[in-house]
């Protein structure tokens, strides 16, 4: 999120100073501008959405928005300095975040959207040059890639090589476990499937969520469906809901959210940290958060996301970070840079 120096310097203050009203900030710092100015300056932050008020008149206290703490830019390298029990965390599910934070913005500024939407337009041009079996063929290519890291990055040893083999030729490699294959294999039911039907997850449901996931455990000894207890996520002290009910609450919210949303982009990044967020399923829930995100693409023809050059750490701390701190600055950078490698690779 860029903002103006002033207005970044007024945020930063008012995060270490909750509840201070406008004369107690003015007060607090030499600003180098008028009372009138700074006042000015925290009215565009709350329609910026940035900052809250609280109260009115002489008596109204500023705080910081969920807005400001979903985008702000967090240094990533700093973060994973400290211990995981050495991190502030936010350690409960918060339905809040859905309910009413997500709800209410807008993932994407204008200099993004203008980016993504041009990208879109590029890869419209391209696929408009490439006859039906150039399309399946290059289609083909990206489901390989996207079975192969999607895989990767829940600790699969397969190759991308080795990947391309079992799939095409359903040769397993040497001194590979059987489930390794299965897990790559279902990948390539499950982009398959979505490709062959793609208007099954919309409008997104429960049962659609499910049936995705069941074609990417199948054969894995992992439960299907909603799990009913507790599930620990290594590497945080983040802990999801651990109750069924609560857990299809999550899921319909998340359902009504992106089936609200017009923005492709947006609901394909929302599926992707979401599903991951809720953790519905026993396991398996990052790689059918990323089936299914994909599926909204190609359900509105824009071009699909294979991660092929996403580090795995990488993409597991910018999850850690939307779980401990509800920020989604870190995953949507690897969102926007993983689109634009799709479209500049395939088709």
């Amino acid at each position: 999120m860029a903002l103006d120096q002033k207005k970044q310097s007024i945020l930063e203050f008012v995060q270490e100073n909750p509840s201070f009203s406008s004369r107690e900030i003015y007060d607090g710092k030499n600003w180098s501008v008028s009372y009138a100015t700074l006042k000015r300056y925290l009215t565009q932050l709350i329609s910026e959405n940035l900052i809250d008020p609280i109260g009115h008149g002489r008596g109204r206290k500023y705080v910081i928005s969920p807005v400001y703490e979903l985008l702000i830019s967090i240094d990533i390298q700093s973060y994973f300095e400290r211990e995981t029990d050495e991190r502030e965390i936010k350690s409960k599910f918060d339905f809040d975040l859905i309910r009413n934070v997500l709800v209410n913005t807008k993932i994407f500024n204008e200099d993004e959207m203008d980016h993504l939407n041009g990208l879109h337009e590029q890869f419209r041009k391209n696929i408009s040059n490439l006859s039906k079996s150039a399309f399946q063929k290059e289609m083909e290519r990206l489901a390989i890639d996207l079975s192969w890291k999607s895989s990767q990055i829940e600790g699969n040893t397969y190759s991308l090589l080795e990947t391309e083999r079992l799939l095409k030729e359903k040769e397993a490699a040497e001194g590979k476990s059987k489930d390794e294959a299965t897990m790559l294999l279902n990948h390539k039911a499950a982009i398959d499937f979505i490709v062959e039907n793609p208007t099954y997850v919309e409008p997104l449901s429960i049962a659609s969520i499910e049936d995705i996931h069941s074609i990417l455990v199948e054969g894995l000894n992992i439960d299907r469906n909603i799990r009913k207890g507790r599930v620990g996520i290594s590497g945080t002290n983040y802990t999801p809901l651990d109750n069924e009910f609560q857990i299809k609450n999550a899921l319909q919210d998340m359902c009504a959210l992106v089936n609200g949303r017009e923005n492709v982009f947006e609901k394909g990044l929302l599926l992707l940290i979401l599903i991951s967020y809720i953790q519905p399923f026993l396991d398996g829930n990052k790689r059918t958060a990323r089936i299914i995100g994909n599926a909204i693409f190609i359900q509105h023809k824009y071009c699909p996301i294979s991660f092929r050059t996403i580090d795995s750490m990488e993409y597991k701390k910018a999850i850690l970070i939307f779980y401990e701190q509800n920020n989604l600055t870190t995953f949507k950078d690897i969102f926007m840079n993983q689109y634009e490698f799709a479209v500049n690779t395939y088709f």
